[in-house]
């Protein structure tokens, strides 16, 4: 019996490498049949060159007029003149005046503009009271450079109010206020 036990172990690997039943290789095909490439007819084609154009008659010219010999200068005796008496001074133009210019396009009407404007003024004191308030020498560069952008946004949105610019005074003025009060705060 351990004959076949022993027989069966060493056949069992041997089996087991038998039981696939497809071939590892590709087998080896014909090669396909090319057909013969087609003979190359090359026909002359003759083109025969395009005759010449005949070149554009230029427009006929005529002869320009013979200038006329100039007379000879004639030789007289220099004249003395008697000197000139000088010009009064000029005065130089005064400037055009200015065109006047067109009236300022109102967005608010005329009867909230001053609600407004009184609105933005108060925003501008408040950012100008933070801004008073900061030490500027004690701020760090970044902290500086917002310091200078608030200080001119406040005379922006003053010039804006001067022109009546009220939308774009308020922006400024609401953007003068939140950094000084975010400086005031440190």
């Amino acid at each position: 019996m351990t004959n076949k036990l022993w027989l069966l172990l060493v056949m069992a690997p041997l089996a087991a490498g038998c039981t696939h039943a497809q071939a590892k290789a590709t087998p080896e095909m014909p090669p396909l049949a090319m057909p013969a490439p087609p003979p190359r007819d090359v026909e002359p084609t003759e083109i025969d060159a395009p005759e010449p154009l005949p070149l554009v008659a230029e427009p006929a010219h005529t002869a320009p007029a013979r200038p006329r010999p100039a007379p000879p200068p004639k030789t007289e005796p220099a004249k003395i003149e008697p000197p000139k008496p000088e010009p009064a001074p000029v005065e130089p133009p005064k400037p055009a005046e200015e065109p006047p210019k067109p009236p300022t396009l109102q967005t608010t009407p005329a009867t909230v503009e001053g609600e407004v404007e009184r609105g933005i003024r108060a925003s501008l004191q408040r950012a100008t009271a933070d801004l008073n308030r900061v030490d500027y020498r004690a701020l760090n560069a970044d902290a500086r450079t917002q310091y200078d952008t608030a200080k001119r946004f406040v005379t922006q949105a003053d010039d804006a109010i001067r022109t009546k610019n009220l939308v774009y005074a308020k922006s400024i003025a609401e953007k003068a206020a939140t950094i000084a009060a975010q400086l005031a705060g440190r």
